[in-house]
């Protein structure tokens, strides 16, 4: 099982997620984060930290969600680790109302 990073982040990077990562399992693509689903443990440490909630455990990923998963194992090994914090990306695009 994984975490996978959905919709909500797309064009609204935050990063607060991979600083609280134990095994830096975040990849940073152009418009998004990506969870590499062989290394994420499960630990949930980084579902809490994401501002726009946009990180979910596999099984309870919201249905119109659910190409997230074949995305992040797709996309991951294609971008660069990331485990430093940077400044938020907030596209045109970005959906900041699902902040919490």
């Amino acid at each position: 099982m994984t975490h996978v990073v959905a919709e909500p982040c797309f064009d609204c990077k935050y990063t607060d997620c991979v600083v609280v990562c134990p095994v830096d399992c975040f990849y940073e693509g152009a418009q998004m984060l990506f969870i590499h689903p062989d290394e994420c443990i499960d630990c949930e440490a980084c579902v809490p930290e994401c501002p726009v909630a946009a990180i979910f455990h596999e099984d309870n990923l919201p249905e119109e969600w659910k190409e997230f998963t074949a995305l992040n194992a797709e996309e991951a090994p294609k971008c660069p680790v990331i485990t430093e914090r940077k400044a938020p990306r907030e596209g045109p695009d970005c959906n900041k109302a699902e902040k919490h």
